[in-house]
């Protein structure tokens, strides 16, 4: 086996399902002290967050994964058991292979080649990971970059692993993320009796024509980087279990994926408005804002990335901004360059995720040239 196939079995063996480390970060610290690298570790309650370092000063070049994985659905339905990797026509099955294990490996042995090969290098490389990315991201890379923030630091350029690929290795790189907004809206009405509608205030009725108007609503239209803003309606939930008998609330939850033409202020705004349009007076709304739109405008790490790519894998990437989100919108407001490269995503948290064996060694070799590229 590959050293990177290796380590990838040896952390998919471990079920760190978020917020559960169950001992990676350990594992990939006891690799890199051999290397000469620091180490931090910022806990928060059961998450772990490890920062690995090696050098000083610029250019600096941080790689972040995390190491916590969705659960695995029922286990009968996997080819092998999620937490026992094993290979398959070429594929490498297990819960997080792609989602980002695999990167994470990749990561690891590529730092561990390029510190082995230049030991006196100029500036500093490093590795943050987190067990809270798949969990709320609350404790995880926020609470770090909230630090990181404090102390006036921050990596020139940041290399995310989640899996960006679609149909070959390398085919797109992330070059900044949409926001995400989640917002509970419960309705208040008063409850009665069906055949006495003098009596009551049914707040489903009154929720009717302004879902009409949420959904149909043009956020934006997006630009050359980012889609059109959307939302998607999650849930919908009212009713006392009887048939004659009107809710006195209605529950309403609401995910939007928004570009810079909508920001989460001007979306807030604007629903509220929309509240008053249609004589919706007595509600309560929830806001939880999971990260707000970023890109990172073209620089040395764009330049690296795309180089190593066309060199080492034949293809160009495209460059976007889709998918849902990830922790490289902690670190891009610290004025770091983010961009992500990763596996393919087509079996992410799905039941038989998997990844090619062969792609793990070659994101090796396409991270360790991007590290000699941007610390030559």
């Amino acid at each position: 086996m590959s050293r990177v196939l290796d380590l990838t079995r040896e952390l998919v063996a471990r079920p760190s399902v978020t917020p559960d480390d169950a001992g990676c970060q350990r594992l990939i610290c006891e690799r890199l002290l051999l290397q000469g690298f620091d180490a931090e570790w910022f806990l928060c309650g059961p998450v772990s967050n490890l920062l690995l370092t090696r050098g000083r000063g610029s250019p600096s070049l941080w790689f972040l994964g995390h190491t916590d994985v969705v659960p695995p659905g029922p286990e009968e339905r996997w080819t092998f058991l999620p937490f026992h990797p094993d290979e398959k026509d070429g594929d490498l099955y297990g819960r997080g292979v792609a989602d980002m294990k695999g990167a994470v490996a990749a990561m690891v042995v590529a730092l561990e080649a390029f510190a082995l090969d230049h030991p006196g290098h100029a500036g500093q490389i490093g590795l943050l990971l987190t067990s809270d990315e798949e969990g709320e991201a609350v404790d995880g890379i926020a609470r770090v970059a909230a630090e990181l923030k404090r102390r006036g630091h921050r990596p020139d350029y940041c290399l995310v692993g989640e899996p960006s690929s679609r149909e070959l290795l390398g085919d797109t790189v992330r070059v900044g993320r949409r926001g995400s907004i989640h917002l509970r809206l419960q309705v208040n009405g008063t409850q009665g009796h069906s055949a006495f509608p003098e009596n009551l205030d049914n707040p489903v009725h009154r929720l009717a024509p302004f879902l009409d108007e949420l959904v149909d609503t043009n956020w934006d239209s997006g630009d050359d980087d980012f889609p059109a803003s959307h939302c998607q309606v999650a849930s919908i939930r009212g009713g006392t279990g009887a048939r004659n008998v009107t809710p006195a609330s209605v529950e309403l939850l609401v995910n939007f994926r928004n570009g810079p033409g909508s920001p989460s202020a001007e979306i807030r705004d604007r629903l509220e408005r929309m509240l008053q349009r249609h004589d919706i007076e007595d509600y309560e709304a929830e806001w939880s804002i999971m990260g707000e739109p970023f890109r990172s405008p073209a620089g040395a790490l764009r330049d690296a990335v795309t180089g190593a790519v066309e060199d080492g894998l034949g293809i160009t990437p495209e460059l976007n901004t889709g998918g849902g989100t990830s922790d490289g919108r902690f670190l891009a407001p610290l004025g770091s360059e983010v961009l992500e490269l990763g596996l393919l995503n087509g079996s992410i948290h799905q039941i038989d995720e998997r990844t090619p064996v062969f792609d793990l060694d070659r994101l090796t070799s396409v991270y360790l040239d991007i590290l000699r590229r941007i610390l030559p």
